[in-house]
Order: C-alpha cells, then structure tokens, then sequence
C-alpha cells in the first residue's frame, strides 16, 4: 500500500480520549492490570494517521501568521461537492445547499427542533447511537424505538411494519435514521432505503440522517445517499456529513448538512446560528480541503481495504474460537457489535464481568448496553492489524477460555 496503515504509534499523552481516559470513573473502560499495554478498542476514532494532504494544508496555512476573522471560501464548497459527485454519484449539489455544523450530533438537534416542539416522540432503530440517545433526550424528545432483527443470514432489517405501528400509535413524524448503521454496520441497500422513504412520504415523518460513515464502507458495498432515492427523499432529509470520521479528526472539529428544501434550510440554518457557537475554524476548513482531494480518496480507498481485512479476521477468529458469540458482519464502519447472550449463559456469569475480563487484559472494548444491546459489546477495528490480533489472542488465551 502507498500509505502506512501498519505502524504502531503511541497516542497516550497526546490528547487521545482512548487512552487517557482508561481507568476514569464512568464512562469509560477500566486501565488494564499490571502486565498489559491498553489495545483502544471503544472510543470511535481510529489508530491510524490521518492522510499527509490534511497536514500538509494545515502546516501551509500556518506559515500565514493571521488568523483573524474570515469568511468561508468557496474551495471549502467545491471540496464537498467534488467530493459527494466522486464518492457517492451525487450531482446538483450547490454551495447554498451546505451549511455548517460543529458536529454531527448539534445538526441533528438543529433540524429536530425545526422538525418537532419538545416533548414530541422520535423514531428511531434500535440497537442505537449512544450519542443520538444522549442528545435527544437532553433536549427533552422522547424516543420511540423500532428493533432492527436479524434475518437467516444473520443481516440486521429493519421491520417496517413495526416501524409503521409505531409511527402510528405515537404520533410521529419525525424520525432520526443512521446510514450506514451505527452499532450494527448496515449499509442499507436502494429497496430498503426506498420502502423506508415511501413509508415516510405516507405518513409525512420528516427525515434526520446521520451519514457520517458513508465513506467507511468495506469492499464489497456501496453507500447510497438517502436523498438520492427520489425527489420527496431530497426534500424531506436534512443529511448530515463529515470528514471527521472518514480522516480522523474529531478533535479538530467540523461537520456539515446537506438541504435542498430551502424553506427548511433557512429554518435549520437560523436555529443552528442561535448559541452563536456554531461557526467553522480556519484550520478545519483547511482541513476538509486537504481532505476531499484525489489524495483522500486514494487514502480512503486503502483505508476501506485495510479495515475489510480487519473486519473478516474478526469475524473468522470469533466463529472459530469463541462459539456461543455472535455477531452480525458489518458492511460499513469499523465497528463490531458482540452479541455475548449465549456465551454468558452457557458459562454463568454476565456482561459486566465479561467485559471486566477483557479490560484486565488490555482489551478496552466499549459495553454495549449503553446501545440498547442487552448483552453487548461494541468493538472497534480501527487500528493495525497486528494489534487486532494481539487483543483476539489476549480474547482467547485470558477471556473466552
């Protein structure tokens, strides 16, 4: 490969929420004991190094000494379109269809406050996005849930008709969908995204879709932008982007939305304004330059090859040695979701211990109850593939022995 997904670099002490916030009471995993380097497998960010485009573009920008006031140039614009037109067949887009978020989770809260009045049900699938629990019940929406079931094959659905009595029964006409899926790594395909719209189209749900991921799709599948299904989908969906998740940087902050209502978009970009917050950094914006450029795509297109082997030596290891855990492969995100249901059963004990184990010994996976899986646990395949196996090894030898 023309870039490094192998090295090994040390990330604790340099600002990484995945490493410095081990053994933090809380949210996050216990530090592993004496004997055990930490393997970082919950915080949803990756162990790879970003592409050199996206440093590269920031460092240039430095050797300017201002960084005063500025407007958004219109090579940020041509960025995303460009981007969208070559990764996901989009065309039509327009500079005044984009609009800024600082993140994905603050542009769902724009558009639902638009969409809803406090106190207003919302769908959405279970398992679910902690983050989408957090900040719609922080805001005072209630959540009406609609299980995902797995059919023959193991592959998570989603149940329209239970979809539709809930929309039914509770009033509901907003909805927030995740495409891909997040816990569950669905890359949803064009007749279950069309079904899904006409079952919103008929009972006028408005549509929040979260598609942050849409970048980090394992080889074999390909995303399809919800607002391309039909001209009601592009008029009913605020979308929401970013290339945090695609090119690691979160910390820098930065996402966008994508509406071609413009009635709704004046409303979204009015309710987005008012905390006063919510305005790009020069350096972001320089980023997403260095980001959406041949470049990035040549890196993603690594990145999705080397993530895909992640997942099938997953996938493989866990079928071979740890039976009585199940898990659904996931066709976009870099995410496992574990289901530990039989395995705790068949050996008498619970998720909290399982999940103990695995910390004890390095392995900081995530709990998975927080995503309304009852005997989860969600696991993230984003680092060198020797560290991958490391933890499966340390799974084998210390956990589900």
């Amino acid at each position: 490969m023309k870039y490094d997904f192998t090295s090994i670099i040390d990330r604790k002490g340099h600002d990484a929420s995945a490493l410095d916030s081990l053994g933090t009471p809380g949210f996050a995993p216990a530090a592993p004991k004496e004997g055990f380097d930490p393997i970082p497998m919950w915080v949803a960010d990756m162990n790879f190094a970003t592409v050199p485009t996206i440093t590269q573009a920031i460092a240039k920008r430095l050797e300017h000494p201002f960084f005063g006031y500025f407007n958004t140039s219109d090579e940020y614009y041509n960025a995303i379109i460009r981007w969208q037109k070559e990764r996901n067949g989009v065309t039509g887009l327009t500079k005044e269809c984009i609009g800024y978020e600082n993140g994905v989770l603050g542009g769902v809260i724009s558009a639902l406050n638009v969409l809803c009045s406090k106190g207003d049900n919302v769908l959405l699938h279970s398992p679910t996005y902690i983050g989408f629990t957090g900040c719609l019940e922080n805001n005072g929406y209630h959540i009406v849930h609609s299980p995902l079931v797995q059919d023959e094959n193991g592959v998570y659905r989603m149940d329209f008709e239970d979809m539709e009595k809930k929309i039914v029964e509770n009033k509901i006409h907003a909805t927030v969908f995740c495409s891909p899926h997040n816990p569950c790594g669905r890359v949803w395909e064009r007749w279950e995204l069309e079904k899904a719209m006409e079952l919103f189209q008929k009972h006028d749900v408005m549509v929040v879709c979260d598609e942050i991921w849409s970048d980090i799709i394992l080889e074999g599948h390909k995303h399809i932008p919800l607002q391309s299904i039909s001209e009601d989908a592009k008029q009913r969906t605020v979308a929401l982007y970013a290339p945090s998740k695609t090119f690691n940087l979160a910390g820098l902050i930065g996402s966008y939305h994508i509406i071609y209502n413009k009635a709704l978009r004046d409303r979204v970009d009015k309710e987005s304004s008012l905390s006063h917050y919510n305005s790009l950094n020069v350096l972001s914006m320089h980023a997403l330059i260095g980001a959406y450029t041949p470049e990035g795509e040549e890196w993603v297109d690594e990145l999705r090859q080397t993530i895909t082997g992640n997942v099938n030596y997953a996938c493989d290891f866990i079928a071979k040695h740890f039976p009585g855990v199940k898990v659904s492969k996931p066709q976009g995100t870099y995410m496992l979701f574990l289901d530990c249901t039989q395995w705790c059963q068949e050996h008498n004990t619970t998720i909290e211990a399982l999940e103990h184990a695995g910390w004890d010994v390095g392995v900081a996976w995530q709990d998975g109850r927080a995503f309304h899986g009852p005997c989860h646990i969600r696991m993230n395949l984003a680092l060198p593939l020797s560290r991958v196996q490391e933890a499966f090894d340390r799974l084998q030898k210390y956990v589900f022995c």
